[in-house]
């Protein structure tokens, strides 16, 4: 059984080059191998794995599934939600965090106070 590939980002912003060659990779599947497998050529993963070119979702499920995963996609609603500012923060030591949390106290009673 193939590990999880766990994809955390969007998908906007998801490399599926590295995503490709590192299926294929934990497959133990050289790019010829996987060519043959999804009926392409070794160039084609090549140009795919590079970035030269994306496959169709129909045939990075393909891809996938020859690798032995089934990917999955969820759909969800636009949020606010920044998550890079909340991937900082909890990067931050305890420490870190409450003195940002002061920095911005102090910043929003200077704010109120104008």
């Amino acid at each position: 059984m193939a590990p999880p590939l766990v994809l955390c980002n969007s998908l906007a912003r998801t490399d599926l080059g590295e995503l490709i060659a590192a299926a294929r990779a934990s497959a133990g599947l050289t790019q010829t191998e996987l060519a043959a497998t999804i009926g392409t050529t070794q160039s084609v993963i090549s140009r795919w794995e590079r970035g030269a070119d994306s496959p169709r979702v129909d045939t990075l499920v393909r891809i996938l599934r020859a690798c032995g995963y089934e990917p999955d996609l969820v759909l969800r609603p636009t949020d606010d939600v920044d998550r890079d500012q909340i991937r900082a923060a909890l990067a931050m030591t305890p420490a870190q965090r409450l003195a940002s949390s002061v920095k911005v106290s102090r910043m929003r009673a200077r704010t109120r106070r104008a």
